[in-house]
């Protein structure tokens, strides 16, 4: 059972960080980092959400892998 919410949280991590980089790319994004050199709240946060969730995916399949 570990294992599967690890996996799942592996994949969503990386759906997350597909749909920030999307958004990075995107068109609004751009006119953001033009007035305020910064990209916008929602990129950061499914960027931010990706990196989380796929280290916690990570560090939980090694660490149900040792047991």
């Amino acid at each position: 059972m570990t294992k599967a919410i690890s996996v799942a949280l592996v994949v969503g991590g990386i759906v997350l960080l597909y749909f920030g980089g999307q958004s990075f790319h995107s068109f609004s994004n751009d006119v953001s980092r033009v007035f305020t050199g910064a990209p916008t709240d929602r990129t950061i946060l499914l960027i931010a959400g990706g990196v989380v969730a796929t280290v916690a995916g990570l560090v939980g399949l090694t660490v149900s892998g040792k047991r």
